[in-house]
């Protein structure tokens, strides 16, 4: 391939910048071109497409968010919303695309592979819910966002005996309400891959008062329940001074950390090493520290991601 280009999908996520630059500066190092696309699969089919080239890309790599903007398209699931885009790629010559983003935005690069156009996804979501990789783009920048809070959190909280309840994103995932919960000491973390027992929840903050402890932490995933909705179900089993802190899109901002720009940058790097020899219908990833491509057809259709529970039984053992 000659000429390809780049969208990001989705929520926004640290590290999809770096990302971008990687993929226009690898291209560009091989002799390719490379085109941005404006606001992911709307601007796609719009047509919102221009050139990029090295200085487009300076001074990106420590921001957050994405120069290419994002939006949310719904209509590219349709069959005239996929030929559409598929229209716009050829009358700019565009061979190749490479999709920065999360579920949805792997369900648009997976349509274009089934239509025989040459797609290459990247995963970019701070959920980390992307099947086929260990970890995604912007994970790691989101958990430590989390775990600064968290440590904020846990000093006021000890200063008027409270507890907290902490409500971070992850739509159906638990992977960030997991990661930083282990890593702030939470007495207990509240995902939707695992039961819970609000009444074993409550004894645990009554053992904790009764040792005299100053402080209870409550990590919640957003995909169990709102953080006002577990403070109320807590309330029936006693008065804990609960308060609630709902962190929300705060977590995806700010300047990518040193993993996730790497992270990135190889990941982009790889995609164009695969679509300058023709290869596409692959997502790409990262297992047990080696860069991967997999189909993603049966990435997708095939595979679910699964959050590392024995960091929740880790977290029970040593967190009371």
């Amino acid at each position: 391939m000659k000429r390809i280009a780049i969208l990001t999908s989705g929520g926004d996520a640290p590290g999809m910048n770096a990302a971008i630059r990687a993929v226009t500066r690898k291209a560009i190092h091989e002799g390719m071109e490379v085109y941005g696309i404006n606001y992911g699969y709307a601007g796609l089919v719009a047509g919102d497409i221009r050139k990029l080239d090295v200085a487009d890309v300076g001074d990106k790599i420590q921001r957050g968010g994405t120069f290419l903007y994002s939006a949310r398209y719904p209509e590219f699931a349709t069959e005239k919303g996929q030929l559409k885009g598929i229209e716009q790629l050829k009358k700019f010559g565009i061979e190749g695309l490479v999709v920065i983003g999360g579920d949805g935005s792997y369900q648009g690069a997976l349509a274009l592979t089934k239509r025989g156009f040459p797609a290459v996804g990247l995963p970019g979501t701070i959920d980390n819910d992307i099947p086929g990789t260990d970890f995604t783009i912007g994970f790691d920048t989101a958990i430590n966002t989390v775990l600064e809070s968290v440590d904020r959190i846990r000093d006021t909280a000890t200063s008027h005996v409270r507890t907290f309840i902490i409500e971070v994103m992850g739509r159906g995932a638990g992977d960030i309400a997991l990661w930083a919960g282990v890593a702030g000491g939470a007495d207990e973390i509240i995902i939707p891959e695992h039961e819970f027992d609000m009444k074993a929840v409550a004894q645990k903050i009554k053992e904790g008062r009764d040792r005299g402890k100053k402080h209870c932490l409550i990590i919640l995933a957003e995909g169990v329940m709102g953080g006002n909705d577990f403070a109320e179900k807590l309330a029936e089993y006693g008065d804990f001074h609960a308060r609630v802190t709902v962190l929300g899109h705060v977590v995806r901002g700010g300047s990518p950390s040193a993993r996730d720009r790497v992270l990135a940058s190889k990941f982009g790097s790889h995609a164009v090493e695969l679509l300058k020899v023709g290869k596409g219908g692959l997502c790409i990833g990262i297992r047990d520290n080696e860069i991967v491509a997999t189909d993603i057809v049966d990435t997708l259709e095939n595979h679910k991601h699964k959050p590392d529970l024995s960091l929740y039984e880790l977290n029970h053992e040593i967190s009371f």
